[in-house]
């Protein structure tokens, strides 16, 4: 392996590890992780990173993904299974722990992988930070998201098209940690 991707990887791990601890002040217990690129698409520049942070009841999910072609709009879920083998698709369906159906991010009935899609900017990046009231981080608990991948999609979610929104190729992807 070359110098300069030992580093790349290297800075990747100390900003995972101060994201963790920056994100732990406070008491509320959290975990980032890393999204990384697929190759559903090539080139795939798709990168980011995502922190879940506890709260009282549910959980704040916030972050930035970079790397998206600018303006363009992605799905963007939580699923069922901690595998983003095969370009994602080893991480199964959205994850919907009451049987609920697909739709918008706090809509009544929509299940609790939904997340507000993700919009790039004219820099082909997407921030965001949301409250999440229907998942949790606790270990064992129906909702709890620990273990799970957290994906992103190429193609904007239609949220109407059961059970995943239409939403095309998992472009990026990483396991929800142990906080």
């Amino acid at each position: 392996m070359n110098q300069s991707r030992l580093t790349a990887i290297g800075a990747t791990l100390l900003a995972s590890a101060l994201l963790a601890a920056c994100g732990s002040m406070g008491g509320k217990p959290s975990s980032a992780v890393e999204l990384v690129p697929t190759a559903a698409i090539t080139p795939n520049p798709t990168r980011g990173t995502v922190t879940f942070t506890a709260l009282d009841h549910g959980v704040r999910v916030a972050g930035e993904v970079r790397g998206l072609v600018p303006g363009s709009e992605h799905g963007f879920h939580i699923h069922e299974k901690g595998d983003c083998g095969d370009n994602g698709n080893a991480s199964g369906g959205h994850f919907n722990p009451t049987g609920g159906t697909h739709g918008k991010f706090g809509a009544p009935g929509s299940h609790a992988g939904e997340l507000p899609s993700l919009v790039a900017d004219a820099k082909g990046v997407a921030r965001f930070s949301v409250e999440d009231h229907s998942i949790s981080l606790t270990p064992g608990a129906a909702n709890s998201v620990v273990g799970r991948a957290l994906v992103v999609h190429r193609d904007p979610d239609d949220f109407t098209t059961q059970p995943a929104g239409n939403s095309g190729p998992r472009i990026a992807c990483a396991v929800i940690a142990k906080p």
